[in-house]
């Protein structure tokens, strides 16, 4: 049902623009646009098109460990000689290990072949082993191993793109939630100071007001309009920066109708009934989840393995070889006995460089890496931690900011309440009643300016400790 909802706002996103009269109101929650985020924004997308990639890297890792099936063949034929006439299919399969399994057949004919080899028809089965140099790890297991670990980790990195995206998302939401808050009152207080322009016009014109009340009520109505016209261009300055976020399925992106208002109604919210996660808590979740630190370990597990890969430099090359051969294609008939003892052929290679210049470097250069590595992660990570510790302490400070800035909006409210009775009460002038209403608006705007804070604040702790993504 939660899917359908979403669709339903996409579909919304489209319909035509209307006036504010017009249809029952549609409204658009924080939850809601995030989601839109997370299916529809190109940045989201390609976090996925990531993951997909890494994979697609792992396949062409694997592919370096695919048997392989091929066929050799050469002929000759000189002034009516048969020099040669030659045919081999190979069947060859690596192993996990550098250990590599062979078996073929061959077939040679010709009267000027190479004493060594085998004339007519023969097999082999036979395996290739590494007994130093690229025993224990080779090119292949390392470029397999690390496309595993880069597979693991795009898994990270699409949490960590979300994370800031959604961090932009949610600033660019409460930013128009606030504007919005601010038009309304805006629009209110215009509505009452209209109301009251009347009021005074019609106190003048029965005589019960001088005429310079008329100016004052007027000329603090025109303040107010023009405020009003501000806030309008305000709230739709910051749909527009919402609708960066509003895309939809077929990749283009929706513009957010003026019709469309904020779910979230500041006036009514309480910021006393968050609750706050204690700082402990959002630091181990920082240190343990936190998608930039995982990355970093991700990254030391790689220039593990290309550590591993250069130590091999240092070791002498030992290659042994054995082949089982037959005569003709039925090499399980013909190869009897022991193995080195009839129908066999093996191999060793032995070498190594006398000074060792280039492994000692490399690996050496590697070591280095990991040293470097593990420096960048312990400062990012007390970077977060600060910024999680930080923003914990903006949170709380906002939290009574805002209970601070409520009681004080009380207090302006009730000292303009105060100043109407007066003024109805001919003890007072509408001057007084202006300045104490100027100064219980401005109060107002700054209360639902410093909620927005808060809940933008709230947002960017989750996004510190890396818990804005799940």
């Amino acid at each position: 049902m939660k899917f359908l909802k979403y669709i339903f706002i996409v579909v919304l996103l489209f319909r035509p623009i209307v006036g504010w009269a017009q249809d029952s109101v549609k409204t658009l929650s924080l939850e809601e646009v995030t989601n839109i985020v997370k299916l529809y924004h190109p940045v989201a997308r390609q976090a996925n098109i990531l993951i997909g990639k890494a994979k697609a890297d792992v396949t062409i890792s694997r592919g370096m460990f695919d048997p392989v099936l091929m066929n050799e063949s050469a002929q000759k034929t000189f002034d009516g000689t048969n020099y040669y006439n030659y045919n081999r299919p190979e069947l060859s399969i690596p192993t996990w290990f550098g250990i590599e399994v062979k078996a073929g057949l061959e077939y040679l004919a010709g009267s000027r072949t190479s004493p060594e080899e085998t004339i007519g028809e023969s097999s082999y089965l036979g395996i290739s082993i590494p007994l130093a140099k690229n025993l224990l790890m080779d090119k292949r297991r390392a470029a397999l191993q690390t496309a595993k670990i880069f597979r693991t980790a795009s898994a990270v990195e699409k949490k960590n793109i979300l994370n800031n995206l959604m961090l932009e998302a949610a600033e660019s939401y409460w930013d128009w939630v606030q504007q919005y808050q601010r038009f309304i009152i805006l629009n209110n207080t215009v509505a009452v100071n209209e109301q009251r322009v009347k009021l005074v016009r019609t106190a003048f014109a029965i005589g019960e007001r001088p005429a310079i009340d008329t100016t004052e009520a007027i000329s603090q109505l025109q303040a107010f309009e023009l405020l009003k016209s501000e806030a309008w261009l305000e709230f739709q300055n910051a749909g527009l920066n919402l609708s960066l976020f509003m895309w939809n399925s077929l990749d283009t992106p929706v513009d957010l109708p003026e019709d469309v208002i904020p779910a979230d109604d500041l006036q009514s919210m309480d910021v006393n009934t968050v609750s706050i996660p204690s700082v402990d808590s959002l630091l181990n979740a920082a240190i343990v989840n936190h998608p930039e630190l995982l990355i970093y370990n991700y990254k030391l597990d790689v220039l593990s393995i290309e550590k591993k890969l250069k130590f091999q430099e240092l070791l002498p090359v030992v290659n042994f070889s054995y082949n089982q051969l037959g005569s003709g294609y039925d090499i399980l008939k013909t190869a009897t006995g022991p193995l080195f003892e009839n129908n066999f052929q093996y191999g060793l290679k032995l070498g190594i460089p006398l000074r060792l210049s280039q492994g000692r470097g490399e690996y050496k250069k590697a070591k280095f890496k990991i040293e470097e590595t593990k420096l960048q992660l312990n400062y990012k990570r007390q970077l977060i931690l600060n910024k999680v510790k930080s923003y914990y302490n903006e949170l709380l400070a906002l939290q009574y900011q805002v209970n601070l800035q409520q009681l004080a909006y009380n207090n302006y409210a009730t000292l303009q309440r105060g100043e109407e009775i007066r003024f109805r009460a001919g003890e007072s002038s509408l001057f007084l009643v202006n300045s104490r209403e100027t100064k219980a608006l401005e109060a107002l705007q700054k209360l639902q300016e410093k909620k927005a804070k808060y809940y933008i604040s709230i947002i960017k702790l989750q996004w510190a400790a890396g818990m804005l993504m799940p």
